[in-house]
């Protein structure tokens, strides 16, 4: 590609000689993509920028935070209130005919930060190169602006559950939660043990032994059921946290995740 106009977040970021970075973008139009360019570029914030180079390593320039065009604008019903996030170039006294520059973006801290830095990194370690996901890339944006969000502990883990199952969906990884391995249908008092790659599995246990067992991802029936009949809820949220976890967990090859670690750290301190 050649001046190849980005659109995208920095999913990660390191040092690469001494003014510049290399930046793993996730972008709208290709997936994710490798690149070097001039330090300095946030993360979670969307951004727009030129890529050049026939290789896997872009070369990356013009790095600007992104603007809104005025037909975008005004395609929107504001409110006075959203009317105040967008001003004029400074001395402008017409609308400006190219863009609008917003102001600063509100940022994600506190636990959400963690959050948005596990959206990252699995999205890093799971997603292939140069392979566009501009539905996942739109989910991903959605869920930032659900992070820089006031948001419960449940609303958290609700808004990650949530993206996850797109990024299951992305990788070809559909969660039959109707039938077990052998084709047969849930059964509420039946065990099942979830495998990955094999499906839900029943087994013949006790049922006060499921909450110790939580490393073999053992179910009960009817929690599969609520789970398959309500969906991704407040109510089913504790289900579906410890499912996706051990999917995850399959996918990177039960390799730790920073962002877990430095998430554990945090409420251990708090």
């Amino acid at each position: 590609m050649r001046n190849q106009a980005l659109t995208g977040y920095l999913l990660h970021q390191r040092p690469y000689q001494e003014k510049r970075a290399l930046y793993y973008l996730f972008s709208e139009q290709f997936g994710v993509i490798h690149g070097v360019g001039k330090k300095g570029a946030p993360l979670f914030e969307l951004l727009q920028l030129f890529a050049t180079g026939k290789r896997d390593l872009k070369t990356f320039s013009q790095i600007d935070l992104s603007l809104i065009s005025i037909s975008q604008i005004n395609s929107l019903t504001m409110s006075s209130s959203e009317t105040d996030n967008v001003q004029l170039d400074e001395g402008s006294t017409a609308v400006d005919p190219l863009l609008y520059q917003p102001k600063s973006y509100q940022k994600i801290s506190g636990q959400q930060q963690y959050a948005a830095l596990y959206l990252n990194e699995i999205l890093l370690k799971l997603l292939p190169i140069e392979d566009p996901m501009a539905v996942l890339w739109h989910h991903y944006q959605d869920s930032l602006s659900t992070l820089k969000q006031p948001l419960s502990t449940d609303e958290l883990r609700l808004c990650l559950r949530q993206f996850e199952q797109y990024l299951f969906q992305e990788l070809g990884f559909a969660l039959n939660l109707t039938h077990d391995n052998m084709q047969a249908s849930i059964e509420a008092e039946t065990i099942y043990r979830f495998l990955p790659d094999v499906g839900l599995v029943p087994i013949v246990a006790s049922t006060d032994n499921i909450e110790h067992n939580n490393s073999q991802a053992m179910f009960k029936g009817s929690e599969i059921l609520a789970m398959q009949q309500v969906g991704i809820a407040m109510s089913t949220i504790n289900s579906w946290s410890r499912l996706h976890r051990h999917l995850i967990d399959h996918l990177l090859d039960y390799q730790p995740l920073q962002s877990r670690l430095l998430w554990q750290q945090q409420q251990r301190y708090q």
